[in-house]
């Protein structure tokens, strides 16, 4: 436990705060500037949205003395990433008239919404709040939106296992009311023990906090990226209960060899629903006890895991539940993919996986995806699902209305955008990194989609175009786009060069590894066509990419 004398400076706002209501409400009016104050935007991030500006435009603004651009990103509470046709419709709406319009589908299942200018907060919120959404607690150290695998054509069950994403989300909300009072102009608590929140307290949690659901045998929503990871135990067509598994994260920081990517170990299993909510309750508050709060570098579960040790750890969790895990059950993943195009599920029903680049729903001069979108909403024939790389899910579609949806499809050429996408594009995720990120070193999704046009030549030219290769990107290390679990890795550090990590494998159960630093583009293609080559003449049968990478000692 961290000493209370050391603490981070984001510790201090957040007790400070009086349940994170912070004086929000005052730098809401300040109209000198477009940001809040400083303290106010740690605390806002509880709330779901973290304060921004462009920066392409920081120096042109700063030569004319002008305040930086400043703007917000809210992303919305979604567990398991489903959403009605109706709140689909709203968010839409929403989109176009408080923000840059673009709706973006985030690798953790829920939507973001970017360029919202201050005076636009409050009524964007409400707005949300008419349609039954709500972006509390899906940034700031605390529970954020609850992924699980999205595809119910992978298991009659699915539906079961789904639920447990809302189960959880609920389990973990927090107590205070901040968030009605300054957005929706509820009455402000009187009696503050109502507000006592016995899970997080006055401190909430070191970091965020990630949790996520997966369904063998197929690992699309990268289960063991989470600092808390459930794996379903299905034995004669029945759920069993879940492998618990702690520890996983993937940011870092440049040059600080104390920060690393890690993936979460399995230390368990459990049967019983209300076993496995007390388990992650439990899970949820070791870490809030014993994570690091000094030094927020090394503030997530991961590193909590790691200092007291996988057995320290799991006997504490024991010791606050009052009952022992069993051993952990067996599973096996063996694919990391989106099933595109139409699927019929076990329950009768039509589901079609539209691939979504880098997942930025818009209109542009070559696909009209938002209208289209918006049209097939319209029909309210249906409902949606966002998965882990970025996609969308057209849901819950009845044999008998099936036809009326595809021709929508095939109207705005969604059908054959889908179909025509390459595998490896198919298979790409990148973070949303520069203009509005902080962190950014680097491009990312402005960047990755013209960077694979210039890869899928190479594998054409090696014969390698069906190849399923998992490629990803990120303007920094931290980690947002997944590029630590992908077998070709790109990780930004500086503008126009990254560091090619190779070596992850296609199931999302091994990190990738360094190969080279600071690439710029042309020596990213030299590299890659003296890979593919490699790999086309000395693979073994079935060998995936990052295997080869790890057989030949290349990282």
């Amino acid at each position: 436990m961290s000493g209370k004398n050391n603490l981070s400076a984001i510790e201090k706002i957040k007790v400070n705060s009086d349940g994170l209501r912070g004086t929000i409400k005052e730098s809401l009016t300040d109209e000198i500037t477009g940001a809040i104050r400083e303290d106010d935007q740690a605390v806002i991030k509880f709330h779901g949205m973290y304060q921004q500006d462009d920066r392409d435009r920081r120096e042109e603004r700063a030569e004319k003395k002008l305040d930086r651009l400043y703007s917000f990103m809210i992303r919305l509470r979604l567990p398991g990433g489903a959403i009605s046709a109706q709140k689909w419709i709203a968010a839409n709406e929403i989109a176009n008239g408080n923000s840059t319009g673009v709706i973006k589908i985030t690798t953790r299942q829920t939507i973001q919404l970017h360029g919202i200018v201050k005076s636009k907060i409050k009524p964007t919120i409400s707005a949300f709040n008419k349609a039954n959404l709500d972006s509390i607690a899906t940034c700031g150290d605390i529970n954020r939106n609850v992924t699980c695998a999205s595809h119910p054509v992978q298991s009659p069950l699915h539906a079961e296992i789904f639920a447990y994403a809302s189960k959880i989300s609920d389990l973990l909300f927090p107590k205070t009311k901040a968030y009605y009072e300054i957005w929706i102009d509820d009455e402000k608590v009187a009696d503050k023990n109502e507000e006592v929140d016995p899970l997080y307290q006055d401190r909430y949690l070191p970091r965020k906090f990630k949790i996520g659901i997966g369904i063998p045998p197929n690992n699309e929503v990268d289960v063991l990226i989470n600092d808390l990871a459930l794996i379903a135990i299905i034995e004669e067509g029945k759920l069993k209960g879940f492998n618990i598994a702690i520890g996983g994260g993937l940011s870092a920081t440049h040059g600080n060899t104390e920060t690393y990517p890690r993936l979460a170990t399995v230390i368990g299993f459990v049967d019983t629903e209300e076993k496995i909510l007390k388990t992650i309750y439990e899970v949820v508050t070791v870490q809030r006890d014993f994570g690091n709060r000094s030094d927020r570098k090394l503030a997530r579960l991961k590193y909590t895991v790691d200092k007291l040790g996988v057995e320290k750890y799991k006997e504490e969790v024991e010791k606050r539940t009052g009952f022992p895990l069993e051993p952990a059950r067996p599973y096996t993943f063996d694919e990391r993919k989106d099933f595109y195009g139409w699927q019929k599920a076990p329950n009768g029903l039509w589901y079609y996986t539209l691939f979504v680049e880098n997942g930025r729903v818009l209109d542009d001069e070559k696909l009209a995806m938002k209208t289209a979108l918006l049209e097939i909403a319209k029909t309210d024939k249906c409902s949606f699902l966002f998965t882990s790389s970025q996609n969308i899910i057209i849901s819950d579609v009845a044999a008998a209305d099936k036809e009326s949806i595809n021709t929508i499809l095939q109207q705005f050429k969604l059908l054959e955008h889908t179909e025509s996408a390459s595998l490896l594009r198919k298979n790409s995720i990148a973070c949303v990194a520069l203009p509005t990120c902080p962190l950014a070193l680097a491009e990312a999704q402005r960047y990755l989609p013209e960077l694979i046009s210039k890869i899928e030549p190479l594998l054409d030219k090696h014969g390698l175009s069906n190849e399923d290769i998992i490629l990803r990107m990120t303007g920094c290390p931290n980690g947002c786009g997944r590029s630590a679990a992908a077998e070709i890795g790109f990780i930004g550090t500086a503008p126009g060069k990254y560091n090619l990590h190779l070596g992850g494998d296609n199931q999302g159960e091994r990190l990738n590894k360094m190969y080279k630093e600071n690439l710029e583009e042309p020596a990213i293609l030299a590299e890659l066509d003296g890979l593919f080559a490699a790999y086309k003449k000395e693979k073994n049968t079935k060998e995936k990419f990052g295997d080869f990478a790890v057989r030949k000692a290349l990282v």
